[in-house]
C-alpha cells in the first residue's frame, strides 16, 4: 500500500525541520556521551534476528503519525517503517551512535533506491539486474558478488561529509567527523559481517513469524518512507541516558510543544542495565502518551538462529508508568 505525508499525519508535528532546528533539537536535548557495557563495533548493527516477530501486533496497537522513540542502530528503521510516524528520535548513551545515525542520514539522502543505498553503505559497485521489484534476498545476493572498492569508498566518504557539513551546514566537531569516518570505514572493511552473526544480510532478509519480510530494505516503499523522513530532517539523533536528567525530559517538552504523541518506544534490552528503573519510569511518564503508545523490548532467551537469541515483546506505555512517583505530566 502506498503512502504520502498527507495521509499519515495525525498531529501538528512539523512536516519538515530546518537544518538549524534539527541540529538545535539534537544538541540541546543531548547529554554528555556515556558508555554502554560494550563499546566495540558489534554495536554498529543489531543482533535481534527475531525483532520482526512483533511487528504485526505492533502495527495493530499503534497509530501512524505520532513520534517514534528508539535506541541503537538500524533496527529502528525497520520499526519506523512499520509504525509510520511523523517524526523519529533516536536516543543512545553513546556519542558514537549519533555519528552512526548521521552517516545513515547522509546515505539515505544520497541514495536513489535500495540498491544505491547498499552500494554506498558497503562501498560496493552496484551490480546489474537489480530493480525496484528485487527482493531483499536478491539485493544482497547481488552485492555479495560485488567486491568493495577503495576508490568508491573514498568518493562516498567525501560525499557523506559534504552532505552533512556543506549541504546541511551542521557544525560538527572534529571528533564527530572522525566518528562518522570510523563507522563508515568499519562497514567498508567488514562488509555484511559488521557483526559476524547475524550479518547485515541476515537482518535485512529476515521475516516476521508468518514469513512476511518487513525490514526497511525489503521493499522500495519501505525504503522510500525512511528516505523521505530522513530528507525532511525528521529522524533526530540524541545522546542521552534513559535515566538521565535531561534527554528524555527535553524530548518530552518538545513533543508536547508541537502537539505530538509518542506512538512507540523501542528500548532493546537497556532496562536491565539501568541503575534505577523508577527514574527511567518518571522520565517516560513525562512524555505525551495515550492508550496506543507502545514499548518495544527485547530480552535474551530466543532461538531465532545464529546471533538471534532475543525475544521481542510489547507493552502499554501509559499503563506501565502511571504509578511512577513524582511523574510530571
Amino acid at each position: 500500500m502506498g503512502w504520502s505525508p498527507a495521509t499519515r499525519r495525525v498531529a501538528d508535528v512539523p512536516e519538515r525541520l530546518s537544518d538549524q532546528a534539527f541540529w538545535r533539537l539534537s544538541s540541546e536535548s543531548s547529554e554528555p556521551g556515556g558508555f554502554f557495557r560494550s563499546q566495540d563495533i558489534t554495536n554498529l548493527t543489531s543482533n535481534e534476528l527475531g525483532m520482526q516477530f512483533v511487528i504485526q501486533d505492533l502495527v495493530s496497537r499503534t497509530r501512524p503519525g505520532g513520534v517514534y522513540l528508539g535506541v541503537g542502530p538500524e533496527q529502528n528503521f525497520t520499526y519506523v517503517v512499520a509504525v509510520r510516524p511523523a517524526m523519529a528520535i533516536i536516543v543512545d548513551i553513546r556519542r558514537g551512535n549519533l555519528d552512526l545515525q548521521l552517516m545513515y542520514k547522509a546515505i539515505f539522502e544520497l541514495a536513489n533506491d535500495r540498491a544505491d543505498f547498499v552500494a554506498m553503505l558497503f562501498s560496493k559497485p552496484r551490480p546489474a539486474g537489480l530493480t525496484s521489484a528485487s527482493t531483499a534476498h536478491q539485493l544482497f545476493a547481488g552485492f555479495a558478488a560485488s567486491a568493495s572498492n577503495e576508490a568508491f569508498h573514498q568518493a562516498n566518504l567525501k560525499a557523506i561529509e559534504a552532505r552533512l557539513v556543506k549541504t546541511h551546514a551542521f557544525p560538527l566537531a572534529a571528533s564527530d567527523l572522525a566518528g562518522v569516518e570510523a563507522v563508515y570505514q568499519t562497514f567498508y572493511w567488514s562488509g555484511f559481517a559488521v557483526r559476524p552473526s547475524p550479518t547485515y544480510a541476515d537482518l535485512m532478509t529476515s521475516t516476521d513469524a508468518a514469513g512476511v519480510p518487513r525490514s526497511f530494505l525489503s521493499s522500495e516503499d519501505r525504503f522510500a518512507f525512511m528516505k523521505d523522513l530522513e530528507s525532511r530532517n525528521l529522524v533526530i539523533p540524541v545522546v542521552g541516558n534513559f535515566e538521565g536528567p535531561k534527554a528524555l525530559r527535553a524530548i518530552a517538552a518538545y513533543v508536547k510543544s508541537v502537539g505530538g504523541t509518542v506512538s512507540a518506544f523501542y528500548l532493546s534490552n537497556v532496562e536491565q542495565y539501568l541503575g534505577s528503573w523508577e527514574t527511567f519510569c518518571r522520565n517516560v511518564a513525562a512524555l505525551p502518551l495515550d492508550a496506543h503508545s507502545t514499548f518495544i523490548r527485547s530480552a535474551q532467551g530466543g532461538g531465532f538462529g545464529p546471533g538471534g537469541g532475543f525475544v521481542s515483546s510489547l507493552g502499554a506505555m501509559a499503563d506501565e508508568v502511571k504509578g511512577c512517583q513524582g511523574a510530571e505530566k
